[in-house]
């Protein structure tokens, strides 16, 4: 792949989006698909429609062969090869073009799974990190699907502690090939997969990535486990006696596997934000087929002010979070090109785009998978009693949901995250939140702007986004003035911070989507998608103003936390808003599209 500078927009850093502002102009929506993206979203749908979705009792009961029959299929198609440069043959697509297909991929439930550990975890690290001998070996394959991959990372004592991984690697004596002794657990694709990226603590102590085969002798699988949920994917712990896997393939560099490890996640949490997002419009369209279905008291039960509610908030929730994910995307895409203009290779450039954005990529992780849990557990209440059993799609798809919070670091630790990268790049210069967080310092002090500028449709949506960072930079300068380095172990109040973090950029993805798609087609045209946005951000800076008052409760008290109480007040307005005449609106166009059509 390649750009020009004529190609590339010109884009915020990571994290930098609390301290400047964005123009609609530079976002990338979902609305702006080009023919390209639509024809492969279409092969997707398609796919699954004819080859997936029919076999779905077989793959939830993993009868032999399926997924890896599948798996091949797909890999006909070039679905197996979205990230993979053509040189090795893959399709070398962009990075917008892959979160299209991942979103779309979620319909396919544990298939989804098997298919993304394979496409990303298990040939990412090959991608990325591997040289042209290990490229030129595996790719081609598993772009096909003749080989299958697993990422062989969590061990039974280190699950979010990655790096105190025990399984070990220790050179030969003739340095012809490292001894590996070990055990993973909760690796999925591992009943199936040919390739192994394993991880090993070479000599003990150096955090080192490997390339394993299953026919190495010594490799060994636990028992298929009995999951909660995806129990149409194959997960089974991996045991490693005495290993003996040849230098050529080492992965990278001796003690350098963190920088595979924890680059791999960057992409993995978003992939998994995207196919929340993708599972949420599945679940949406499921329950607002149903209430119109569904008939009590002589009436369908989408008729009903309850459910109503709950179709269009499952709406604004997944509009948000929908605005938020190729908002992302684009950025990541956008880095990635400017970086190969720069002359950077491939792999340097998508790793430097993924590195830039890991604050993105950490707290939507968190968001995607939270908004999905809350639509999946809406669809199980408009289907009321049906809704609890497995006749019902609901059911499984409650369950499938649940391991997404704890899947590519819980979304505690992703929380913790993100305010830990941020801070970091704060103090490293690279974010000037310092100045931003004086000059807020400075307008507390100072009379409140009870502005005298011309409204227009969206300036009270724009105001309140401005006003939301001033209230996280707030919150976040006096924590860190407060606690200095003890901040680090207050974790309720980063967490609080985080979520105040979480909300400002969904918030803001979705006024600057809808200012975009009014900028299009006339607001006339959008006026779903600004009730949309309305009832968002009249309902995030609400939640801000909790989470702010909870972390400043915290550690403040006295003068001191009522000044800070009343800024966040002042930093947190927004007009009353009649949320439930938009909400009956936006399911007013729900029932008569009979899906989510945004």
């Amino acid at each position: 792949m390649s750009a020009t500078a004529e190609q590339i927009k010109s884009t915020l850093k990571g994290g930098e989006f609390l301290v400047k502002d964005t123009s609609f102009a530079d976002v990338f929506i979902p609305e702006e698909l080009n023919e390209e993206q639509q024809m492969i979203l279409q092969t997707t749908h398609d796919f699954l429609d004819r080859e997936v979705m029919p076999r779905h009792e077989q793959i939830e009961h993993q009868e032999p062969g399926v997924t890896e029959e599948l798996l091949m299929k797909i890999g006909e198609l070039g679905l197996l090869g979205l990230a993979i440069p053509e040189e090795y043959g893959g399709l070398g697509k962009d990075f917008n073009t892959n979160s299209v297909v991942v979103e779309s991929m979620a319909k396919a439930r544990s298939f989804t799974l098997s298919w993304g550990a394979h496409v990303g975890i298990g040939t990412l690290p090959i991608v990325y990190f591997g040289n042209e001998e290990q490229k030129q070996k595996y790719l081609p394959k598993l772009a096909s699907g003749e080989l299958k991959a697993c990422y062989c990372l969590t061990e039974p004592g280190s699950g979010s502690d990655a790096l105190g991984a025990k399984t070990r690697a220790d050179l030969s004596a003739d340095g012809t090939h490292y001894v590996l002794n070990g055990q993973k657990m909760w690796i999925t694709n591992s009943g199936f997969a040919d390739i192994f990226i394993v991880f090993a603590q070479v000599d003990g102590d150096k955090f080192t990535g490997f390339i394993l085969e299953k026919t190495m002798p010594g490799l060994s699988l636990g028992a298929e486990e009995k999951k909660m949920g995806i129990k149409g994917s194959s997960t089974r712990q991996v045991f490693l006696e005495n290993v003996k896997v040849p230098t050529e393939n080492l992965l990278g560099e001796i003690g350098k596997g963190h920088l595979i490890a924890f680059n791999i996640l960057n992409i993995g949490r978003y992939k998994l934000a995207a196919g929340s997002l993708g599972g949420a419009k599945v679940c949406m369209d499921t329950a607002i087929n149903y209430a119109g279905e569904r008939q009590q008291f002589k009436v369908p039960i989408n008729t009903f002010g309850a459910i109503q509610y709950k179709l269009a908030e499952m709406a604004v929730q997944t509009y948000a979070l929908e605005s938020a994910c190729y908002r992302a995307s684009d950025l990541i895409d956008n880095k990635e090109k400017e970086l190969l203009a720069a002359g950077k290779s491939f792999q340097e450039a998508i790793m430097g785009a993924a590195e830039e954005y890991a604050i993105e990529c950490a707290f939507l992780k968190v968001h995607g998978s939270e908004v999905l849990d809350y639509v999946v557990d809406e669809a199980v209440q408009v289907y009321g009693g049906m809704g609890f059993s497995e006749e019902a799609p609901v059911a499984g798809a409650y369950r499938d949901a649940r391991i997404n919070r704890i899947f590519e670091g819980t979304n505690e630790i992703n929380r913790l995250l993100t305010v830990d990268m941020l801070l970091k790049r704060a103090m490293g210069g690279k974010i000037d939140m310092m100045g931003a967080a004086m000059a807020v310092q400075k307008e507390l002090m100072g009379i409140p702007d009870f502005g005298t500028s011309e409204e227009t449709t969206f300036s009270k949506e724009e105001k309140a986004v401005k006003n939301a960072k001033k209230a996280i930079l707030m919150v976040a300068g006096a924590a860190v003035q407060k606690l200095m380095t003890k901040l680090k172990h207050e974790q309720e109040i980063l967490m609080n911070v985080a979520d105040m973090i979480l909300e400002v950029f969904a918030m803001e993805s979705a006024l600057l989507r809808t200012q975009k798609l009014a900028s299009l087609r006339g607001e006339e045209n959008v006026s779903i998608h600004i009730d949309l946005m309305k009832v968002y951000v009249s309902d995030a800076v609400e939640k801000i103003n909790l989470h702010g008052k909870h972390a400043l409760q915290s550690f403040a008290e006295g003068d001191e936390l009522r000044m800070m109480l009343m800024g966040l007040k002042r930093f947190t307005k927004y007009d009353p808003y009649n949320t439930k005449e938009a909400r009956r609106r936006i399911a007013k166009h729900l029932i008569e599209e009979n899906k989510y059509s945004l």
